[in-house]
């Protein structure tokens, strides 16, 4: 019911304002399990998505989303749940595939569509990174539900970071044809084929996205990234620093000579 109002509430002047186009409709079931696994370029991703199904969709999200306290975090975790998330204990060594596994087992239970995505993480500058085998292909091969690639165009461009009021635009989405994956029914604890079928879903993203595919982890970019940030800031502070001692070194001018 929740889900409903806040699909009105939000999906409707999404669509209204930014009115995204989509192509594929006809991958996604009229009924029964399947699993969309999805690039992640944006927060936005996943009210976007729902925003042009027909039939609910349930996307994980990080538990800091439901645990944040104070006002805005109680009404932050309302809106999560409402459109649909659940959380994810991201923590520990398999933190994050465990909880994807049961939280994705128990929506395909139910005959329902359960979104992921891959990657783990928003990509840091808009390429496609490794899809990660914990959660999608554990919750493939255990369910035997299809999964059906999708492509979020161009989601990123709407609100860079630092950027505080949304760019109207439209993106896009590319919904590729179900993938079986029943060929590898009850080899789910090999990890050749759980990187394997991984594989597979994130070049049918790829070729929907039209992205550049970068064969690293995103969440090791991303440490990559700050890393660089840090390097520079430090190299930055550091000139700064050497500038201004070579300043005060220098004699004062308008007291030399006689």
């Amino acid at each position: 019911m929740l889900y409903g109002t806040m699909k009105v509430a939000i999906g409707g002047p999404l669509k209204v304002a930014f009115r995204p186009w989509v192509e594929g409709m006809e991958n996604i079931p009229a009924e029964g399990a399947a699993i969309l696994a999805s690039n992640h370029l944006s927060f936005s991703d996943s009210f976007f998505l729902p925003a042009v199904l027909d039939r609910k969709v349930t996307f994980i999200a990080k538990a800091e989303y439901f645990t944040t306290p104070g006002v805005k975090g109680r009404l932050t975790a309302a809106f999560f749940k409402g459109v649909g998330q659940l959380p994810v204990d991201r923590s520990g060594a398999r933190g994050a595939g465990q909880a994807a596994i049961r939280s994705g087992l128990d929506v395909l239970e139910r005959g329902e569509l359960f979104g992921i995505y891959p990657e783990g993480t928003r990509s840091p500058d808009g390429r496609l990174y490794r899809g990660k085998p914990g959660g999608l292909a554990r919750v493939a091969l255990a369910s035997g539900a299809p999964v059906i690639p999708v492509a979020m165009i161009d989601t990123e461009k709407i609100q860079p970071p630092g950027q505080v009021m949304p760019k109207l635009m439209r993106p896009g989405i590319r919904i590729g044809r179900p993938l079986d994956f029943s060929r590898y029914n009850g080899m789910e604890n090999d990890r050749f084929v759980l990187r394997a079928l991984t594989d597979e879903v994130m070049y049918e993203i790829m070729k929907l996205s039209g992205q550049e595919y970068v064969d690293v982890y995103a969440t090791a970019a991303k440490r990559q990234i700050a890393d660089a940030a840090k390097a520079e800031k430090a190299e930055r502070a550091e000139q700064a620093e050497r500038a201004a001692k070579a300043a005060l070194a220098q004699p004062d001018k308008g007291q030399t000579g006689s």
